[in-house]
Formats: C-alpha cells, structure tokens, sequence
C-alpha cells in the first residue's frame, strides 16, 4: 500500500492506537495501526472497508482520502472531508492538520471519549492514554498500554509502564505488518504532528497577509512564525525520563535517511537520552510544506532564527 503512495518501505514508521473511525472496532484487541513518514499517514483498522489517508499539501495543509477496500472494486483515492469536523480545530491551530490524543477509559456504555492533544513538550506521564507502546519508555510512568474500553478487564500487563519488547502474545497479530508500536516512533510522532500545523498555519497567515495586506496581519506573520521556531528548536520539549530504546529498529531507519552533512551529522539523529533530537532543531524544514513556504513567511522565521541564535 505505501509503495504505491511512493513511499519507501524502509521509511515506514508504525504505531497502535486503541481507537478507530468504526466504533464497531474500537477494541483492545483490534488496534488501528499508523503508518507515517515526514508527510503522509496512513490509518489501518483490520476487517474494516477502508484505509485512512492523510497527505501533507504544501500549501492547503493536511488533506484526508479514504481508499475502499473491495475485492471488486478497483482502488481509488477518495477525498474525505468530513475528517475535518476533529481535523480543522483549535486543536490543529486553525488549520486542516493533525493531532495525538491521550485518552482515558471510558466509565460505561454512555461516556464519551474523553482526552487531550499532546505535543513534545506534554509530560510523558500524560502521554500514550489508549495507545499501545513497546520498547523501554526510560522509566516513564505513562498512560499507555492500558485498555480503554468499559467492558474490557483492564490491562493484560502486570506494570502498563514497564519495558514491553514487542506486542506478541497480547493479541491476534495476523494482518499486522510488525509486532511493534515502537515508543520512539510514539515521540517522534508528537513532536511531527504539531509542526506539520504549525508550518500550515505560518504559510496561511503569509498568504493571507499578501491578499490583504495590514498591519495586523503582519504581526499575525511574526507571531505564527515565532511560534513555529521556538517549537521547531524544541522550546519547553519535556524531558525524557531515563533513556530510551524503541527496540523494532525504527530508530536506525528513521536515522539513515539523512540528510546528513560533511561531518555526517543529522537533525534526524537521536539523543534518547535527555531529550528527543541530538540536535534541537526539527528535521521538518527538509520537507515540501517547509520549502513551499511564502517569502515572507521565510523572512520571518528566518529573523526569528537570528533572534533566537545571536541571543
């Protein structure tokens, strides 16, 4: 499915959320998978009729397809704009983008899901509420790993917090293409998503400012395009616990697709350690929707850079 997209296989990154589109599959034992590179995320629910596609355009912002799954029916791409009534929030800035929820379990039949977004800068012990996570989290006492269905018996696992090398023997893994939901693709994840809405967002308001040119939508330039450097050189990023080990090698992949430099460093190199990134600032500025940024949405991250960098 995803060489179809043009996306390589080795660029694939895989999580397990406990939650789906279909109510009829929300269940612990029939996860949604993530699939996702830089710039295109793919949701799979197994015995569902559709896959879920998610693409960054380099100037609209996110947009949403289905993709049927028939036996009869030959594939084809379906814009889906409905996922906007969740995708164009406060919770995405404003704009059509993207988000991590934590969630917490349900109390019974009649309660709603009731969560939050989380980012890199979200403590980890709010983090992964309805998700599963394998590999060692460094001691995090995260919300993970924990059922969130009311009719369910809690979770399987003695400790959701302790080192879960992969997800084998918690439940049926045929139709999955691995058995992990590798943590640091968890944390890569949330700091990719809020910076895929905050490029959005910096690129709207500079091509809103053009159309109509004002005073106030200049400062609306400046104030989006603070807001993306300051995240994009991971200001407030909460820190790691211990060290971290995903352990499904989603971390020397994510690393060998550089690019990298004379010295063969890279913004996509790990520390796990303290933080995320060895080096803070975001890989993201590698990708289409950075590069298709307006001049004067350039201009102003670049004067924030200079701001940040000359103290």
């Amino acid at each position: 499915m995803l060489g179809a997209l043009g996306v390589p296989i080795e660029s694939q990154m895989l999580v397990f959320s406990q939650t789906s589109l279909q109510a009829s599959q929300i269940r612990m034992q029939n996860p949604r998978a993530l699939y996702f590179t830089d710039s295109v995320a793919v949701g799979y629910v197994r015995g569902a009729t559709l896959l879920e596609v998610a693409a960054q355009d380099p100037r609209q912002g996110v947009v949403f397809y289905e993709l049927s799954q028939s036996p009869t029916t030959p594939p084809r791409f379906k814009r889906n704009s409905e996922c906007l009534a969740c995708h164009l929030s406060w919770e995405t800035l404003g704009v059509p983008g993207l988000m991590v929820q934590s969630v917490y379990p349900l109390k019974d039949e009649y309660s709603y899901v009731n969560g939050f977004t989380t980012v890199h800068g979200s403590p980890l012990e709010q983090r992964w509420g309805g998700w599963w996570v394998t590999g060692d989290a460094g001691g995090a006492k995260h919300i993970g790993n924990v059922s969130v269905m009311y009719n369910d018996k809690g979770s399987k696992l003695a400790n959701p917090t302790r080192a879960l090398p992969s997800l084998e023997g918690l439940f049926e893994l045929k139709g999955y293409l691995t058995p992990y939901s590798d943590v640091v693709a968890l944390l890569v994840m949330a700091h990719q998503t809020n910076m895929t809405n905050l490029i959005t967002r910096t690129g709207w308001e500079a091509r809103v400012a053009a159309a109509t040119p004002s005073q106030d939508a200049a400062a609306r330039v400046t104030e989006a395009a603070r807001d993306l450097v300051d995240y994009m050189l991971f200001v407030d990023e909460a820190p790691l616990a211990g060290p971290v080990k995903g352990g499904s090698g989603f971390a020397e992949s994510f690393v060998a697709t550089g690019p990298k430099d004379k010295q063969g460093r890279s913004l996509r190199d790990f520390d796990l350690r303290r933080r995320l990134f060895k080096y803070p600032c975001s890989y993201m500025i590698y990708t289409p929707a950075f590069d298709n940024l307006p001049a004067a949405a350039k201009n102003a991250v670049y004067a924030r850079l200079w701001e940040v960098l000359s103290g």
